[in-house]
């Protein structure tokens, strides 16, 4: 488990601290598994965000998919 220090700005800091105590109570650790939710929300945010950057730059280039070799439905089906 690692130990990170952070400066968050006091009222960003009272509001999750309440919210917290809200949700979790005042137990011991109640902060840091907050923290450690948040955390992994943001990852996961962020990692699909980067996925859906990826995904848009692909379909943005162009592929050249080969020339038509048939000019009507007729000819792909004999029937």
């Amino acid at each position: 488990m690692g130990t990170i220090t952070l400066s968050i700005d006091d009222g960003t800091e009272q509001d999750f601290r309440r919210l917290v105590e809200k949700i979790l109570g005042k137990r011991k650790g109640a902060l840091g598994e907050a923290a450690t939710e948040a955390m992994k929300i943001w990852i996961r945010e962020k990692t699909q965000e980067e996925v859906a950057q990826d995904a848009l730059e692909l379909t943005e280039k162009a592929y050249h998919l080969g020339a038509r070799k048939y000019t009507s439905r007729k000819d792909l089906y004999d029937r």
